[in-house]
C-alpha cells in the first residue's frame, strides 16, 4: 500500500506553555517509567526464579508483567525524550510502527488478562479439575491466541490508518 500523502513527520506543539512545567511533567514521568520497570522486574524475577512459574496463575502474570514491561516501553521512552527536546517531532514510519507497536502489546496485555480471568473461573466453577482443564499446553495456546489476536487487531488498525491521506499541517 503506497503512502498517499505529503506528510512526513508530525512536529508536537507544545501542551503547555511553560517550560518549566514540562520538566516538571519530564521528571513525573521518568520517576513513574522507572517505578513501572522497576516493579516489573522484580515480579518477573521473583516468579521465574521460584517454582511458581508452574502454577498457570504465575505463568500468566509472568507473561502480563513482561507485556507490561514491552508495552510501556513502546510510548512512555518517547514521551519523555519529546518532554525534554527542544524540538519535538516523529517521521511518519516511526509513528505508524510505534502506532502498531503498542496496539500489538495492548491487545496481548488485554487478551492475556482475559486468559487469567479464564484461570480463575476454571479455578472456582471446576477446583476439582483445574488441573486437568489448565494444563501447561492449554496455558501455552492461551498465549498464542493472545498473541495471534493482538496482532491481527494491529494490522487491521495499521492498515485503516495507512488509508487515511494525512496532507494537511503536520502540526
Amino acid at each position: 500500500m503506497e503512502n498517499q500523502n505529503n506528510v512526513t513527520e508530525f512536529v508536537f506543539v507544545r501542551l503547555w506553555g511553560n517550560k518549566q512545567i514540562e520538566l516538571l511533567f519530564f521528571f513525573l514521568f521518568l520517576l513513574c517509567y522507572l517505578a513501572i520497570l522497576m516493579g516489573n522486574f522484580i515480579i518477573l524475577l521473583t516468579i521465574t526464579c521460584s517454582h511458581l512459574i508452574q502454577q498457570p496463575m504465575y505463568y500468566f502474570l509472568c507473561h502480563l508483567s513482561l507485556m507490561d514491561l514491552c508495552y510501556t516501553s513502546t510510548v512512555v521512552p518517547r514521551l519523555i525524550r519529546d518532554l525534554a527536546a527542544a524540538r519535538k517531532n516523529i517521521s511518519y514510519k516511526n509513528c505508524m510502527t510505534q502506532l502498531f507497536t503498542a496496539h500489538l502489546l495492548a491487545g496481548v496485555e488485554i487478551f492475556i488478562l482475559v486468559s487469567m480471568a479464564f484461570d480463575r473461573y476454571v479455578a472456582i466453577v471446576k477446583p476439582l479439575q483445574y488441573m486437568v482443564i489448565m494444563n501447561r499446553q492449554r496455558c501455552n495456546m492461551l498465549i498464542i491466541v493472545a498473541w495471534v489476536v493482538g496482532f491481527w487487531h494491529s494490522v487491521a488498525l495499521l492498515l485503516m490508518v495507512l488509508s487515511l491521506p494525512f496532507c494537511g499541517p503536520n502540526q
